[in-house]
């Protein structure tokens, strides 16, 4: 039985448990913060609508897993981090 998250012996897959935690917790948090306060009217609507969301989410709004940081602001102290993954 292949159980997601773990390898066919029952063991921990941590990095692909971590990144499930990470996708789980942004789904919630635009879920949240963007869908359920929005009411589109059209596709274009929602574009905007959800890019304008986006870009605050990456370059305004303070993560908990950066310290408190904006990315910006994070990217400035670390400038030898690289970026792993675009949202």
């Amino acid at each position: 039985m292949d159980i997601p998250g773990r390898h066919c012996d029952g063991t921990e897959r941590p990095r692909q448990a971590l990144a499930e935690r990470a996708d789980e917790s942004f789904n919630g948090k635009f879920r949240d913060e963007c869908l359920s306060l929005e009411w589109f009217r059209s596709r274009k609507e929602a574009t905007v609508i959800i890019e304008a969301w986006r870009r605050h989410y990456n370059a305004v709004r303070p993560h908990s897993s950066l310290n408190y940081l904006t990315p910006h602001e994070f990217k400035q102290h670390n400038p030898s981090t690289t970026n792993r993954a675009v949202l």
